[in-house]
């Protein structure tokens, strides 16, 4: 029995119909070979084309051609559609959705931003003022504002990154404290925290570290202000345990200047090899601000006293966590840092 000829739009409505239909991949290769196959609807079509009148088979053989590459097209979409859906079951089947979920990993930070935060929170709590300033700076604030002028013997004391037209990068933050006064009436209450920069590196120096320096002016300020400020902030960021003591010292900028020592934190002052056998570590440099200084930014010194100290955080963080090499800080190993 011969297979009946159908039309082009016949053959596209019936195929399209079953195609819609078919559930599976073997279902849609069946309708493949129905309707493309040797003996399919759109081949016996082509073969029959000689039948139709003459000027018909042109537009009739361009349709048929076309509706086979349409209907072969549309088979192998749907069998990839089918694929991708059969994929997606596989994958989804191999989840056992019972398990309890995985945590995503979470950063910490660093020790020394834990240890800055901590600085600086402790002297806000009693009224200071967070100062900022740029990290290359003039010769002149870094040094002559500061009473360090081009000759000065204590600028041996910084090993000074120098770049060009007179511009350094920082040796301390004390810089900042000149540009507050400048622009700032008394009285001034500031902590100036920020990278330095030193060209110096071993187990207890890099050439860039972190310090906070802290700056009070106004009527009447005196040594035991400083006393009574460096003693609540000792306390705080160690413990009331913690005994402290000044030493005699020299800054250009401060007058009397001051070394300020803790009990060793790991001995607890009975002798160690972290404090040498002392039972005290030197911790921060202070004194009270020289008069220099205060008349470089404007300021009556007769009229105006103040204090100043200076401390690095990488100090108080290996004190405070018992570190013993600085550069362990900035080796970014994550077994470390993890710990904090």
């Amino acid at each position: 029995m011969s297979q009946k000829i159908l039309s082009i739009k016949q053959i596209k409505e019936d195929a399209s119909r079953e195609l819609e239909a078919a559930a599976d991949i073997d279902a849609i290769q069946a309708l493949s070979v129905r309707y493309l196959g040797r003996k399919g609807f759109v081949t016996l079509f082509l073969r029959n084309i000689s039948t139709l009148p003459e000027d018909q088979r042109p537009y009739a053989g361009e349709k048929a051609n076309e509706l086979k590459s349409f209907l072969k097209q549309k088979f192998e979409n749907k069998i990839e559609k089918l694929q991708a859906e059969a994929a997606d079951a596989e994958k989804y089947n191999s989840i056992d959705v019972t398990l309890p979920g995985r945590k995503g990993d979470q950063g910490t930070l660093h020790p020394i931003t834990i240890i800055g935060n901590k600085i600086c929170d402790i002297f806000l709590r009693i009224g200071f003022d967070i100062a900022e300033g740029p990290e290359i700076e003039t010769d002149y604030y870094n040094f002559e504002a500061l009473n360090i002028p081009k000759d000065h013997p204590a600028r041996d004391m910084q090993d000074t990154f120098y770049t060009v037209n007179n511009l350094v990068l920082r040796t301390h933050t004390s810089p900042i404290q000149a540009r507050v006064m400048e622009k700032v009436k008394p009285p001034v209450k500031i902590i100036a925290p920020g990278k330095v920069y030193r060209c110096d590196s071993d187990i207890t120096h890099t050439p860039m570290f972190h310090q906070v320096e802290g700056l009070v002016v106004d009527k009447n300020i005196s040594f035991a202000d400083l006393k009574g400020v460096l003693t609540v902030f000792i306390h705080q960021i160690f413990d009331k345990d913690t005994k402290m003591r000044f030493r005699p010292s020299f800054f250009p900028f401060t007058e009397p200047s001051a070394e300020v020592d803790i009990s060793c934190v790991i001995c607890r002052g009975k002798g160690c090899r972290i404090c040498s056998n002392t039972g005290w570590i030197e911790i921060l440099g202070s004194g009270m601000v020289h008069p220099a200084v205060f008349e470089n930014v404007g300021y009556n010194p007769e009229k105006y006293t103040g204090f100043a100290f200076g401390m690095g955080i990488e100090r108080i963080a290996m004190l405070k966590y018992g570190v013993d090499d600085i550069r362990k800080f900035f080796e970014n190993d994550i077994r470390f840092i993890g710990q904090f």
